[in-house]
């Protein structure tokens, strides 16, 4: 028997993708065969069996089947996570950080920054190169599958929409991908050209329809037309939708609500998401209870981007910030509304820092949010409420027949868990254990070198 534990820092998983796991504990919110009324955020005991890299037996110990010959991998108590899924990202942005700041740390000095850039870097190339380091750094950490906003302003759509589809051919057995277009959604009213080139490449490339209402927090006096063009769209070609929405604490900005009438109106059937939705957690009760029942009658999720939020929101010079920037995903919850966490950007004018880890995230949520001292099921954020937002049924769950796709802890408990980072977590894909050595940042200096200064 193989013990983990007493080998040091690291082990070896029995090779050949066939062996049982035994003395394992797994987030029975994560596990179907583990699940009952009284499981919700509890991390239960469980056996797992893995044959020719699929998942044979997820259960109790007592329901297991007879697997004798098989070598034994004794994890004596650690915690078995399925392989996180990630639903907001951007890695076409990240990386910039070394050669183009945020001067003042807010969102606006972000887009600025990023806009310069876009304009004189992005080439397929830069865009290319950066997306398979992020890639590296989620597959390392454990991640599955991701979904990423893809700038699509004049020029860009042509060049990162492909640059994306041959890194998600090139990619499709390490991380399942999407991609979602990201664009100011006046765009819909004031070039609708333009408009229908971004749908061609959504269309072309298999992606979402995303978009962003009034950046910078103001809400467009055209954003019901502009929603109604969005959704027209997307109903017409057979699009999901995914937006940024409302990322400021001015709890006067609501064009979240805007959009949730514009699902109803249209009798939107297909997937929506709504990323940040901060301003949520500003606004009069009356007014939050008003639009969470219609985000629920429109079918809409929301993901909270926790550390990016915090980052920029409630930024002033020489200021200590007053107020967390995040969406209230217990009270939304209470309505009926799905809700979600994710990284957002990781190592651009957005947020300096991040590294596309899904443990990171869950652990700096759990702080931010309270996820502790909760009977909600928020253990289903390390990959199973992505999943089914991104319609991957088969993905951030642990069950029979699924692929022994799984991260492996030392941590014991939940407390233990998102005490210390897991540094030394073991990640397998179809059953087998990957390399989760992470890449150098140095490798990508050539970049920042040779780049064009952004001005």
């Amino acid at each position: 028997m193989q013990d983990w534990r007493s080998i040091g820092s690291f082990a070896d998983v029995p090779a050949g993708g066939s062996f049982r796991i035994v003395n394992a504990r797994v987030p029975a919110d994560l596990a179907p065969a583990l699940q009952s009324p009284q499981s919700a955020n509890k991390i239960v005991d469980c056996e797992i069996i893995i044959h020719n890299g699929k998942i044979a037996f997820a259960g109790p110990a007592f329901d297991a089947p007879e697997a004798s010959g098989l070598p034994v991998f004794d994890l004596r108590n650690g915690i078995v996570l399925p392989r996180f899924v990630e639903v907001h990202t951007h890695i076409d942005k990240s990386h910039i950080w070394p050669r183009i700041q945020n001067e003042n740390g807010t969102t606006v000095g972000a887009r600025v920054a990023i806009e310069g850039d876009r304009n004189r870097n992005w080439t397929p190339e830069d865009v290319r190169e950066r997306m398979e380091f992020s890639l590296k750094c989620a597959y390392a950490h454990g991640t599955g599958a991701l979904r990423t906003h893809i700038d699509s302003y004049g020029k860009q759509t042509n060049i990162s929409f492909p640059v994306f589809s041959e890194v998600r051919q090139e990619w499709k057995d390490r991380i399942r991908l999407q991609a979602v277009a990201l664009f100011p959604t006046q765009i819909c009213v004031t070039d609708e050209e333009q408009f229908r080139q971004i749908a061609d490449a959504v269309e072309k490339h298999d992606g979402i329809m995303g978009g962003v209402t009034a950046p910078g927090g103001f809400m467009a006096a055209t954003v019901d037309l502009e929603l109604d063009r969005v959704f027209g769209m997307a109903k017409a070609r057979g699009f999901e939708i995914d937006f940024h929405v409302d990322e400021t604490i001015d709890g006067s900005v609501r064009s979240i609500e805007h959009i949730a009438d514009a699902a109803i109106r249209h009798k939107f059937g297909g997937r929506i998401l709504l990323g940040h939705c901060c301003s949520l957690s500003y606004m009069p009760e009356d007014v939050f209870r008003r639009i969470a029942l219609k985000l629920a009658e429109a079918g809409c999720s929301v993901v909270s981007l926790p550390m990016v939020n915090m980052y920029l929101q409630d930024r002033k010079d020489g200021r200590t910030p007053r107020f967390r920037g995040v969406a209230p995903l217990h009270e939304l919850e209470d309505y009926g509304v799905k809700v979600m966490v994710s990284s957002d950007n990781t190592r651009d004018p957005y947020h300096a820092y991040g590294d596309l880890d899904m443990l990171e995230v869950f652990r700096e949520a759990t702080h931010i949010l309270h996820f502790d001292y909760s009977d909600r099921p928020w253990m289903r954020q390390f990959g199973a409420a992505q999943a089914e937002q991104m319609g991957m049924v088969d993905k951030g769950i642990i069950s029979a027949g699924l692929p022994a796709d799984l991260v492996i802890t030392r941590a014991r408990t939940f407390e233990e868990l998102l005490t210390r980072p897991q540094s030394d977590r073991i990640v397998l894909v179809n059953g087998l254990q990957i390399d989760t050595s992470l890449p150098d940042f140095a490798d990508l200096d050539h970049l920042h070198k040779h780049a064009r200064v952004a001005v």
